[in-house]
């Protein structure tokens, strides 16, 4: 399904990132869009039609599921896994291709964001109601954002102060105890500035031990976070400015009506508090060849206080960015983008790891400047080409380069073919990024001189649009394979009572195959049923084996009925996760191994519906209604100060069911 935007509309949907090219990928083409076009695939969920495998999740697939945060928003994805990390803290990681979310560029605003110290509790940081998309980008990413996508990019929106005027808020509750409330709103203050406020707030104030080994299932939580937004919009200047602040405190471990630990529990507390700043500024030069100029800064400043039982563990962060883009269309054919950047990042962590033996006072600092040129070849709607090279200059690794090339062929209306490969580098903050694994026995050694990432990415996809009547069969096909030459290994495998963390010493790729079929069978009703088949594989201690707790398949049907004039809403969604292999156990005092050497396949169920109203709706579901849950996820709880002792063999679910219900309020002038 085509449709062809007015460029009005796109300009406002446009100014957080400076537009969305024809390419697929941000510009800051806000100025003149000819036309941007669309491939309806799901209810809120669709293929954008630019040169990139692309995905856009709008703010209707948001809706689908509770979504109290980014972490959330994913569960009727088929691409995007998110996962506990452990049962202690409540930490996630999302995978894509297979691999952990660490190697996926996260931006907010087409601005990275969310790296070391923010990654393990990240997912929570972005509410759900804040969220006007997310769009999710797989394989090689444009160099326009860095050099550090390896395996795809995640990009989120967030409502926009220059919108139509809006308020709203959403408020939410689980048979857990979690309570949740978000307000927001945008006020035109003249012809030209605009501003818009976000807040929210949760709480999660009980313990639950339903497998009754001791320790809760789920962290206490308190969350608060504020976000300031202002925009103004000229006739060829646009500027743009945010400022959030966030503080979160959770407390897991062992619970008091076990009288027996009460005397010496072992106990969980993590603060963190987290401010983002940033600012846009475009200029647009010439009209007619779309020929902009624009600056963007950013800035991060993140604290985190941990302990785990008796270990301490205390971080500060700082993030600088910069980056100063220059784009034109030389003609229909043609286009060039160009770009500096600079990037900035410190940490400062300090600890005693009492099981470890270590005190940790370490001072990380990096700066990298960098320049990149892309450019795009366009031969009507069937053939696009685009080549893009970065040079970036590291004081820790030195100079670097990174090439990525895209191809997108479309013949005509009913397939497209799609090609990428592409290279990626990022910098390891090894303790910082999982930091959770303190909440184990086990001893953490990292070796000295760990080599900076780097990784190949090559990528296939074909996507068929076949009419079937008056209807379409939409139809998506992928490979993606990611080669590593230089890795940051966590090995978990040559002792079952440490962690250790060495540069790759042989092979290391991911192979990812999917398909997915998507059909409308009657008036309001969707259907999509998507397959995928993983196989990961690593060198550990000069042994080619599969990356433990790495599900080997994934099947998901999601069925959406929203009937007559679209007051009510119901959605489904089933989750068929594949087994996998496990660390390398331990043996116990009486000759067995400490857990099975693979794990089993396992499904999800979830659904919701929805009233719809003039100004508000409201919502009620169950995630996990199937009720699956991992058993004894926490390996040793009996005696968590002793060696055996590991919450992080995380594999499943660690909860059963949970209901909820919501209220959303909505007030938009049209």
């Amino acid at each position: 399904m085509r449709r062809s935007c007015p460029i009005g509309i796109l300009l406002c949907l446009a100014l957080s990132s400076f537009g969305q090219s024809k390419d697929g990928v941000d510009t800051l083409k806000t100025q003149e869009i000819n036309e941007v076009t669309v491939t309806a695939h799901q209810i809120g969920r669709v293929k954008t039609s630019g040169i990139g495998n692309m995905e856009l999740i709008s703010s209707k697939e948001l809706l689908r599921a509770a979504c109290c945060n980014l972490g959330e928003s994913f569960t009727t994805n088929p691409s995007v896994d998110v996962n506990y990390a452990d049962a202690a803290t409540g930490a996630q990681q999302i995978k894509l291709l297979g691999l952990s979310g660490t190697y996926v560029q996260m931006l907010t605003e087409n601005i990275p964001n969310y790296r070391g110290l923010a990654a393990p509790f990240s997912l929570s940081y972005i509410p759900g109601p804040w969220m006007q998309s997310i769009q999710v980008s797989k394989g090689a990413s444009s160099v326009k954002n860095g050099y550090e996508s390896i395996t795809g990019q995640i990009n989120v929106e967030f409502k926009k102060p220059q919108a139509t005027p809006f308020a709203d808020a959403n408020l939410y509750y689980n048979t857990k105890g979690k309570l949740e409330a978000n307000l927001g709103g945008n006020l035109k203050l003249s012809e030209r500035w605009s501003t818009a406020l976000l807040g929210h707030y949760e709480i999660l104030d009980k313990a639950h031990d339903d497998n009754d080994d001791g320790f809760v299932d789920m962290p206490k939580v308190r969350q608060g976070s504020l976000q300031s937004r202002w925009a103004w919009l000229g006739d060829r200047y646009i500027f743009q400015a945010s400022v959030k602040g966030l503080k979160e405190h959770r407390e897991g471990g062992q619970i008091s009506h076990h009288s027996s630990l009460t005397t010496h529990p072992y106990l969980i507390d993590v603060t963190n508090e987290r401010y983002e700043a940033f600012t846009k500024n475009a200029f647009f030069l010439n009209e007619e060849h779309a020929t902009n100029i624009a600056l963007i800064l950013s800035g991060s400043v993140h604290h985190e206080n941990a302990t785990y039982g008796h270990q301490l563990y205390r971080v500060n962060q700082r993030n600088g960015y910069a980056s100063l883009l220059f784009e034109t269309d030389i003609n229909e054919h043609h286009s060039l983008s160009t770009g500096l950047s600079l990037n900035h990042d410190y940490l400062d962590q300090r600890g005693q790891l009492e099981h470890c033996g270590l005190d940790i006072d370490e001072r990380d600092d990096e700066t990298t400047p960098g320049v990149y040129a892309q450019y795009t070849y366009k031969l009507g709607e069937q053939l696009t080409v685009m080549g893009g090279l970065r040079w970036d200059h590291s004081n820790i690794y030195g100079s670097f380069v990174t090439p990525r090339m895209h191809l997108k062929y479309s013949p005509n209306d009913i397939i497209t073919l799609r090609g990428s490969i592409g290279k990626g580098y990022r910098t390891s903050h090894v303790l910082a990024e999982n930091n959770y694994l303190l909440a184990s026995g086990r001893q953490i050694v990292v070796d000295t001189d760990l080599d900076q990432e780097e990784a190949w990415n090559y990528g296939l996809s074909a996507a068929l649009s076949i009419p079937i009547g008056e209807k379409k069969l939409e139809l998506n096909a992928e490979y993606y394979y990611t080669n590593f030459l230089h890795q940051t290994v966590m090995n978990l495998d040559s002792d079952p009572h440490a962690v250790h963390f060495t540069n790759l010493n042989g092979d290391s790729y991911s192979h990812t195959w999917q398909v997915e079929a998507s059909y409308p069978f009657f008036e309001g009703f969707m259907l999509t049923a998507t397959y995928r088949r993983t196989d990961v594989k690593c060198t550990y201690a000069g042994i080619l084996k599969e990356k433990p707790l790495t599900n080997r398949y994934k099947g998901l049907l999601t069925a959406s009925y929203a009937p007559g004039l679209g007051k009510w809403q119901f959605d489904v969604t089933l989750q068929l996760n594949g087994g996998g292999r496990m660390p390398t156990a331990y043996t116990t005092n009486e000759g067995k191994p400490s857990w099975d050497e693979r794990y089993k396949g396992y499904e999800q169920l979830s659904a919701q519906v929805t009233r719809f109203f003039r100004y508000w709706s409201i919502y009620a579901g169950g995630e996990n209604i199937t009720g699956f849950k991992q058993k004894n996820p926490i390996i040793g709880a009996d005696n968590p100060w002793g060696s055996h002792f590991d919450s992080t063999m995380i594999w499943g679910p660690l909860h059963g069911a949970v209901y909820y219900i919501g209220v959303r309020l909505n007030w938009n002038r049209i």
